[in-house]
């Protein structure tokens, strides 16, 4: 066997085992998840039988941690385990069918039951009797749980668990989302119907707005607030953070060039950065401006639109959006120098520093204001 075989075959190997090796992971997860919604059930169950209730879940809580943390070692505080009464209290009436993502929910899980029962049973937890938590599915690990349960208002809770899901989003990327008030931004704009589909659907890219955010939030960079930068630093901030960008930006993107340059008439031109989206099947253009946006941005962004739809995209592909950011911008000016049934151009406010709460309060309200 010649080096290049050996080689070939140790890296089909070892790309198996790490396949299996995250598939069980993924089950041993989920296993934990639903044994946790199981030990929630329990409690509450044993609760509802105490005299004093308040009582009773105190010191119910207690010994069990004892009790538990004894055999199985650690996971079994006070805290975790009014973290899996709450988990039960939180999604009992959940049922995964119900909604617009079962079919997605289905394929992704498809793998976990091909995983033999006694790959999942070598943890201790599965050892026990789980019922009716059978009939309810959880594709996200016990630390995203813990997050989304701290979401007050349901729908937004459904919205981010959906989107934590399609996109695989870490933990860290669901609090950044979440930080970034991303189902607040998508939510501006949309009547009650489209914001009920946040929630049953995530977000979902029918039509042009449907990728635009205002504002774009952009703290990642580490730019300070004030326009002490110029656009050469907000671009190579962006592509040299571009995994992050891409998570802003939204599903479907990828990112084309920098810098790309166009010509006609023995004049060139450069467009800032140029992303394609798969779902829409549409080229994005993105211009960058520091300070406030000018009449003469958009005509360009313009210009750069309309090559794209003449000399670049093919016959199948939609209409080439454009997306200029800047600091700031004048909605009147905005809305004079577009057409009114302009769906290719927009403008949208960036900030390179996440907002105080009271500070997205009043941004969102701003920006609510302008579709009322």
């Amino acid at each position: 066997m010649s080096n290049l075989q050996s080689k070939e075959l140790l890296q089909n190997i070892s790309a198996l085992l790490e396949n299996a090796r995250k598939k069980v992971v993924v089950a041993v997860n989920h296993t934990m998840v639903l044994t946790y919604f199981e030990i929630g059930r329990m409690i509450v169950e044993d609760e509802q039988n105490g005299e004093n209730r308040a009582e009773y879940g105190k010191a119910l809580l207690k010994d069990l941690s004892v009790h538990l943390t004894e055999k199985f070692g650690k996971g079994f505080s006070e805290d975790n385990l009014s973290n899996m009464r709450n988990f039960y209290i939180s999604y009992s009436d959940k049922s995964i069918s119900e909604t617009a993502s079962r079919k997605l929910i289905e394929e992704k899980s498809e793998t976990l039951s091909r995983i033999s029962e006694n790959q999942i049973s070598s943890t201790p937890l599965t050892n026990l009797k789980i019922s009716q938590t059978l009939s309810v599915n959880f594709n996200l690990s016990w630390s995203h749980y813990l997050k989304l349960m701290r979401i007050k208002d349901l729908n937004e809770r459904k919205f981010y668990e959906i989107e934590s899901f399609k996109n695989n989003w870490s933990l860290r990327e669901l609090q950044r989302q979440y930080d970034s008030a991303l189902y607040s931004r998508l939510s501006i704009s949309k009547n009650k119907e489209e914001i009920l589909q946040l929630s049953q659907k995530g977000q979902v890219f029918e039509k042009t707005k449907d990728l635009i955010k205002d504002p774009y939030i952009l703290e990642f960079l580490g730019l300070p607030e004030q326009s002490s930068y110029s656009e050469n630093d907000l671009e190579s901030g962006l592509i040299d953070k571009l995994e992050h960008f891409l998570l802003e930006l939204g599903t479907g993107f990828t990112f084309v060039a920098r810098q790309k340059r166009i010509t006609f008439d023995e004049k060139h031109f450069k467009i800032d950065l140029v992303f394609y989206n798969r779902i829409l099947k549409c080229f994005v253009l993105i211009d960058l401006k520091i300070g406030e946006l000018k009449h003469q941005d958009i005509g360009q962004m313009q210009m750069y639109v309309n090559f794209y739809d003449r000399k670049v995209k093919l016959e199948d592909e939609n209409k080439t959006i454009g997306i200029i950011l800047c600091q700031d911008k004048s909605e009147a000016l905005v809305r004079y120098t577009l057409p009114e049934e302009n769906e290719q151009i927009f403008a949208s406010k960036y900030l390179t520093v996440l907002p105080s709460k009271e500070d997205f309060i009043k941004i969102l309200e701003a920006e609510d204001g302008k579709f009322s």
